[in-house]
């Protein structure tokens, strides 16, 4: 099984495999007896109890049902896909077109009090325009090869945004001064953008930071986007794909990560002077 590409992913793995083990031992099962039982190699129960091979649902099931705990099976398989949903490769996450994909995680929107985020590539999901996330969309679609269902997926995408102006949510945005002037779209798309950014980006609910380009970064260099929901969850967006981040140790290092960005950038009139700035670079 390939390495997961977070502690708390692997943490969640082995922590499935100790309870599936527990279980085969609470009902005086050897690995070889457990194996005789479900007809499968012993070397298979060994991988699956060291969190080496992923099980299938099927296969804790009939583990279930060979160690007489028929009635925690479905429970068993919910922790599985569970553990399963901590790292989604786009691949999989998108394999339904990309309005599923935006749809996936409205809810997630919808029940989060406290938002924190950073991003060094584009703007944040809820600060876009029309425009820039059709662009992003479109390109996605292009380069893995998806069904082309962009508008309605822009459509969701726009819907999500209500959450900035319904109920007490608050958000802290901090962007990289670079993603001001990335030409997602082209001239016309970033300059309504970032036109945009100016009215929803300082929101009675919403701090906007951005960390201005200088010559030396060696205290805190930028990092991945992350988004952070309250304070139960991190969502990674990664090239190959979408971690979920539940560990405390984690979360912690996040929070702290975020805090030292936030402090290093500008905000209120300093941080709309760079915005004019890079609307008045597009000419």
């Amino acid at each position: 099984m390939p390495a997961p590409p977070s502690s708390s992913a692997q943490a969640a793995r082995q922590a499935l495999a100790a309870r599936l083990r527990d279980l085969r031992l609470d009902a005086e099962l050897t690995v070889r007896g457990l194996a005789s039982s479900t007809s499968w190699s012993h070397s298979k129960v060994s991988r699956i109890e060291n969190g080496r091979t992923a099980p299938a649902p099927e296969d804790v099931r009939a583990w279930a049902r060979a160690c007489a705990v028929e009635d925690q099976a479905e429970e068993l398989v919910a922790a599985l896909r569970a553990v399963e949903g901590m790292w989604i490769e786009w691949s999989r996450m998108e394999r339904s077109g990309l309005k599923a994909a935006q749809e996936s995680v409205r809810s997630l929107y919808e029940r989060t009090r406290a938002h924190r985020v950073y991003d060094s590539w584009l703007i944040p999901g809820l600060l876009q325009t029309v425009g820039y996330t059709t662009a992003i969309l479109h390109a996605t679609r292009r380069r893995r090869r998806l069904i082309d269902d962009v508008d309605a997926a822009v459509a969701e995408r726009m819907d999500r945004q209500h959450v900035l102006y319904e109920g007490r949510r608050i958000f802290a945005f901090v962007l990289e001064e670079a993603v001001l002037r990335n030409g997602i779209g082209g001239r016309e798309v970033m300059r309504e953008q970032l036109r945009h950014l100016l009215t929803v980006g300082f929101l009675p609910n919403v701090s906007l930071g951005i960390v201005p380009m200088q010559p030396d970064r060696s205290a805190m260099r930028p990092v991945e986007d992350f988004w952070i929901f309250d304070s139960a969850q991190v969502a990674v967006e990664l090239v190959s794909g979408y971690l979920t981040i539940t560990q405390p140790r984690e979360l912690a290092m996040y929070v702290d990560v975020f805090q030292e960005l936030a402090h290093l950038a500008v905000h209120g009139d300093k941080a709309r002077s760079l915005i004019h700035d890079a609307i008045a670079a597009l000419g």
